[in-house]
């Protein structure tokens, strides 16, 4: 799938989202979700069977599939919706998306390609972020799953999904990387606050545990416009080393929020980090061309460990 276009709604505060359907029964009040479009690579029908995980009951994974000699992990999102990482045991088959052919979006971010499992494309839609809303639980029993809602054409509502949480349920590996990571990191004897700006529960988190690791004080808000409001009513700026933002979030994206910051007088000296699963040449440009001060592939500890320590020796 073509980004050219893509890249440039990017950067002026707007995104696509490929919008589907999980329910196989075609009901008109089938819940709707969406993932941003520059996330996905290609979406296949797959009419031979997959290559399924033996004993796969309770797993989100299916098993994994060959595109042009690749090997693609498939996460089941009908299962995924209804996984809870406390209840490891349960078994999801009932929540299976059972197609005649496997409709599979095949997605690239944080530096991996998985695919994930469908029952319908709807279409592509197009929204400027200020029309998107912080996500909610909307019903589910389990850990959020949803970042952000839109409207549909028809006026129903969208589920934007937290496509990073997808990935860390999936594979347990992400954990036992960061945290090996985590362990190499040391302490940096510092006063100054870092301002998150991420509206991923999963991801938030993520930063909020590295930044303890190395005793930096922090504040976190949920979108760009809440953190820009922040900024323009703080009295005391220069207690402030660096702000770190996510790309997508409702409202303001990150990129708008850098050129803001950029853009004004009083706190343009402020380094910005961009911290988002979506590393690749026309972001990475992006962030260079409006200041930023680095581009960490979310939320690698080592990586942001490196900008903050060089930050704040700047600063002493």
């Amino acid at each position: 799938m073509a980004h050219s276009r893509d890249d440039i709604l990017h950067t002026e505060n707007e995104a696509q989202f490929l919008c589907f359907l999980v329910d196989t029964d075609n009901n008109s009040d089938a819940q709707l979700y969406g993932i941003n479009v520059f996330k996905i690579r290609e979406v296949i029908y797959q009419e031979s069977n997959l290559t399924l995980t033996e004993g796969n009951e309770n797993s989100i994974i299916l098993g994994s599939l060959t595109v042009r000699d690749e090997i693609i992990p498939i996460i089941d999102v009908g299962r995924w919706l209804h996984y809870n990482p406390k209840v490891p045991e349960r078994n999801l088959q009932d929540f299976s998306i059972n197609t005649e052919k496997s409709l599979i979006v095949v997605c690239s971010f944080s530096r991996c390609t998985i695919g994930i499992k469908i029952a319908q494309v709807k279409r592509i839609i197009q929204r400027n972020w200020e029309d998107i809303q912080a996500g909610s639980n909307n019903g589910l029993k389990e850990e959020s799953k949803v970042i952000a809602t839109t409207r549909y054409e028809d006026g129903s509502i969208v589920q934007i999904l937290d496509a990073e949480k997808m990935l860390y349920d999936a594979f347990t590996l992400f954990d036992e990387r960061d945290e090996f990571q985590l362990q190499t990191l040391q302490k940096i004897n510092s006063n100054k606050i870092i301002l998150i700006a991420e509206d991923s529960r999963s991801a938030t988190k993520s930063l909020k545990i590295i930044l303890e690791k190395i005793g930096l004080r922090y504040l976190t808000f949920e979108n760009g416009n809440t953190i820009l409001q922040y900024l323009e009513n703080c009295e005391n700026l220069e207690e402030i080393a660096a702000i770190i933002t996510d790309l997508e979030m409702p409202v303001l994206s990150g990129f708008e929020v850098l050129k803001q910051v950029k853009n004004n007088e009083k706190f343009c000296h402020i380094p910005v980090i961009i911290n988002s699963s979506m590393h690749n040449d026309a972001n990475l440009d992006a962030a260079k061309t409006f200041g930023a001060f680095g581009f960490v592939s979310k939320s690698e500890p080592s990586e942001i460990y490196t900008y903050l320590k060089t930050i704040l020796e700047e600063k002493e």
